[in-house]
């Protein structure tokens, strides 16, 4: 049985953005491309596709990103949480979330990923499992900027069987945007429970997701998308976006 369509996106705006050397200038998620920040390229989307409230998820550099976003004036309700360990593995900071999605199915993004607005249109048409999760994905491998740093994913009859920054055997990427239920919380802290620090990736709840059978992909087909993680990467969708 398939679950209704998210009305919530949950966005991740809490790592420290080393590799774009976020210290000496704005955090990573107000980043200008072309003049708009990160995080409010990926808000403008979901108001796009019609999706009228977020929850950010805020760590380093907290109150600079909250500043930001709420300056911009979106005709949104924007919530924030606070994710205290956003040192640690990005699991965390969807964890972090929890409480306030509640029992709702909810899309899932990075702050760091741009894209266009008909992934979340075509995301948003796909059957989400009562208890999984659907995740974007790029089959155009010949066209993925820096595919050394991309997640891989291997699929089988539209489902995830293999998913992780390093895989041999892949016929898709990772465009950073899901659509979810609660149950992917549900894995996420299983996960964290088992190490003595708590820590836990959103891979490590996919992962357990898949072993189940209940994390699909849906094809983004001609759809434009990039992860902002690097310099380059920044250089590369200011030309493209």
């Amino acid at each position: 049985m398939s679950q209704p369509t998210p009305e919530v996106a949950v966005i991740i705006a809490a790592g420290t953005g080393s590799r774009l050397h976020s210290d000496a200038g704005p955090p990573k998620p107000l980043l200008p491309i072309k003049g708009r920040a990160l995080i409010l390229r990926v808000l403008d989307r979901f108001l796009e596709a019609g999706i009228r409230e977020a929850i950010v998820v805020v760590g380093y550099r907290a109150e600079e990103v909250m500043a930001g976003v709420r300056a911009a004036a979106l005709p949104m309700d924007v919530q924030f949480v606070t994710n205290p360990r956003y040192r640690m593995s990005n699991g965390l900071s969807v964890l972090a979330a929890r409480e306030t999605v509640g029992a709702r199915p909810f899309f899932l993004s990075m702050s760091d990923h741009i894209f266009d607005a008909s992934i979340i249109a075509g995301l948003s048409q796909a059957a989400l499992p009562e208890n999984g999760l659907v995740l974007a994905v790029d089959r155009k491998l010949d066209q993925i900027y820096d595919e050394d740093d991309a997640t891989k994913v291997r699929t089988e009859n539209g489902k995830i069987v293999a998913i992780h920054k390093v895989l041999d055997n892949f016929d898709a990427v990772d465009v950073g945007l899901f659509a979810c239920t609660p149950a992917l919380f549900d894995k996420i802290a299983q996960a964290a429970a088992t190490r003595d620090d708590g820590d836990c990736s959103l891979s490590d709840g996919v992962f357990a997701l898949c072993q189940e059978g209940q994390a699909l992909v849906h094809d983004i087909g001609d759809g434009r998308w990039q992860d902002v993680d690097t310099p380059g990467a920044a250089e590369h969708a200011a030309r493209h976006f």
